[in-house]
């Protein structure tokens, strides 16, 4: 089976703002909206990627970096890392940009794993993900080390 390369299915700089209904009592962004967002662009790669509805698998080491605050611009980046059989991984990087001063600080990094579902419901599989550049090929490596950790915690 034929490749796609990381690109074809990438999400880089999808903004999102944050409003007063997204804080908590410590005036910053809800961890929760924010995983939610992700999701759901991470949702989006994996689905542009394989052309199946994907179901999230599981989500690993989930870092909140920074908080982010009322009118900040959150900038996320979302691509395919690697593909296996059914599943792939998809990594997010958030970064907050305060749109006065234009100040960013990273707020969140997270691997998510999805399945690709067939009209059964039942897994499918996906075309290969090819990464492209120096960056990609290393985060290709990394998420099967990744993947080696998780398996072997399950056993």
């Amino acid at each position: 089976m034929e490749g796609k390369p990381v690109s074809a299915s990438a999400i880089i700089d999808q903004v999102v703002e944050v409003f007063p209904n997204d804080l908590n009592p410590h005036g910053t962004l809800f961890g929760g909206k924010l995983m939610q967002v992700v999701d759901n662009l991470a949702a989006i790669v994996a689905k542009r990627h394989s052309g199946r509805v994907c179901v999230t698998l599981g989500i690993d080491s989930v870092r909140f970096l920074n908080p982010a605050r009322h009118g900040d611009i959150l900038v996320c980046k979302a691509s395919v890392n690697k593909t296996w059989n059914t599943s792939m991984e998809i990594g997010v990087k958030v970064i907050a940009e305060d749109f006065r001063t234009l100040e960013q600080k990273d707020i969140l990094s997270a691997y998510f794993t999805f399945v690709a579902m067939g009209d059964d419901d039942k897994p499918v599989e996906i075309i290969p993900v090819v990464p492209e550049t120096p960056e990609q090929i290393e985060r290709f490596k990394a998420a099967e080390k990744r993947r080696q950790h998780r398996l072997s915690s399950l056993a």
